[in-house]
């Protein structure tokens, strides 16, 4: 297994959050744990599901709120609005005037919407309260927390955002799958995973050419020998439970 070359910091990398709406929450480092939710055995055993569980960050909403689809349009609510509102365009409470204090002229009136709704039926956009920056050649996945488990009420949709060149609010969409049924947010429960690609990644995941072969006939002998290190030799009284997870662990440390 191929070590993981780390970091000692976010900063060494020029990867950097900026805050816009006060109450946004700081974003912490994704857990190889799931936020505690993985099942014990996944956890000590199943490197891979950890590996993807831990890349970068957990975002979360600003403030609690709740949101319904009537199936017609998207209301919320929360603290301090006592009844439904439509959810067409919302700033945030108090945001505005906020950020028209701090912005120099030519910015001022230009507050980005806390939660608007998006032409589909039941799909809205929401902010974090943050912007995300990151240096030349560096985009930033932004999907759902992986590993968690998902809200059968909504969906939320997965992009890669260059925030190399893009600075912007930081935020997701997301359709809602249920209608007459409240959809809760919380500040304390993240709404998003970000984590950091370069280019190359991109370059390489846009190639369509790839190898094939047909059938076991065809296999090689490096094909057999790699099954047989794989498989063959963890199987019965040889396997070693965990064996993988502590050979993947131990590559990162060299």
């Amino acid at each position: 297994m191929r070590s993981l070359v780390q970091p000692e910091s976010d900063g060494d990398v020029g990867i950097t959050f900026l805050r816009m709406i006060p109450s946004a929450v700081k974003p912490i480092p994704a857990d190889s744990s799931a936020s505690g939710t993985l099942p014990v055995r996944a956890y000590r055993y199943c490197e891979p599901i950890r590996l993807a569980s831990q890349l970068g960050w957990y975002v979360f909403p600003p403030i609690d709120f709740r949101v319904v689809w009537d199936g017609r349009v998207i209301l919320f609510k929360c603290a301090g609005i006592d009844s439904w509102i439509q959810a067409d365009t919302l700033q945030f409470p108090k945001f505005k005037d906020h950020f028209n204090a701090s912005a120099p002229a030519e910015v001022q009136g230009y507050s980005p919407p806390f939660i608007s709704s998006v032409p589909e039926g039941g799909s809205f956009q929401l902010w974090s309260g943050l912007v995300l920056k990151t240096p030349p050649g560096v985009f930033a996945y932004v999907r759902s927390p992986i590993n968690h488990t998902p809200n059968n009420h909504t969906f939320t949709y997965e992009g890669i955002v260059e925030t190399d060149a893009w600075f912007g609010p930081l935020f997701t969409n997301i359709k809602i799958l249920k209608t007459d049924t409240e959809i809760i947010y919380r500040r304390n429960q993240p709404i998003l995973q970000v984590f950091p690609v370069n280019f190359d990644f991109l370059s390489l995941g846009t190639v369509r050419d790839f190898g094939f072969v047909e059938s076991l006939d065809e296999f090689g002998e490096d094909d057999w020998a790699a099954y047989k290190s794989t498989i063959v030799d963890r199987v019965g009284p040889k396997r070693e439970k965990g064996s993988y997870a502590r050979q993947s662990r131990k590559s990162k440390r060299t």
